[in-house]
């Protein structure tokens, strides 16, 4: 399969983009794809802007590569509601206990998923250059954890620009429609296997696919739920970041 692998970030990890988050495996997000669907289902797979699309959960390694996609879900569905379906269903999305994925704010924070601080500024635009400096630690962590996740937007920022089939709707059958996300996805993992630079980005019912097989697998997650542990995790290595970088500034 053309899926890429997603490796945890280790104890000797130097990107400073990456280095303060041990065991993630990169991000995931959902994107709306506009999609042709009947007239009856077309309720179903309008969103809040009214536009008739699929909700395509991406999933992506800290090189752009996409580990998992699953499109097919109504525009209309929520990101949480399809990450659950990902996580339960045959072909699952697996994350192993103790790894998690960089997920935004309308996700839940919890083992597998880390989420930013709620009501704390957040997006990459917000910390632009003659912003006043983080006040706390969840504001710092918030800054963090959104350069990194930003990877995802990325991918799809990429995606779209290079496959013009995805910026429009087609006419083909709705799941042929879904395939070809999933085409798209790969093809783009190909591409930049392949090529040492990618000029794109130098320039600028539900079908999933997966790498591994349907057998049975332990120890993997498979429930989005919130806990006072992971809580109290995230608070911990939240402060360690703003403390360090607190020292780093007096030096």
């Amino acid at each position: 399969m053309l899926f890429a692998k997603a490796t945890p970030v280790d104890e000797d990890c130097v990107d400073p983009t990456w280095r303060r988050f041990k065991g993630c495996l990169g991000a995931l997000d959902g994107t709306y794809i506009e999609v042709t669907v009947p007239e009856s289902e077309k309720a179903r797979y309008r969103t809040r802007k009214g536009k008739i699309c699929t909700n395509v959960l991406g999933v992506c390694n800290r090189e752009m590569g996409f580990v998992y996609v699953l499109s097919g879900w109504e525009g209309s569905a929520s990101d949480s509601r399809v990450l659950r379906d990902a996580i339960t269903r045959r072909n699952s999305l697996k994350i192993p206990h103790g790894n998690y994925y960089l997920v935004d704010a309308g996700y839940t924070n919890g083992p597998g998923f880390l989420a930013p601080y709620r009501g704390t500024r957040y997006h990459v635009r917000e910390w632009a250059q003659g912003a006043r400096a983080p006040r706390n630690y969840q504001e710092y962590f918030n800054r963090v954890h959104s350069s990194a996740r930003n990877i995802i937007e990325r991918c799809f920022g990429l995606l779209k620009k290079r496959w013009s089939i995805l910026r429009s709707p087609s006419f083909y059958p709705l799941k042929t429609q879904f395939q070809i996300i999933i085409a798209c996805c790969l093809l783009q993992n190909f591409i930049r296997k392949s090529m040492e630079m990618d000029p794109e980005e130098e320039g600028s019912i539900l079908d999933e696919f997966t790498p591994d097989g349907d057998e049975e697998q332990d120890g993997l997650i498979d429930v989005v739920e919130n806990t006072n542990e992971w809580t109290h995790w995230r608070d911990n290595i939240a402060n360690e970041m703003y403390e360090e970088w607190r020292a780093s500034r007096t030096e």
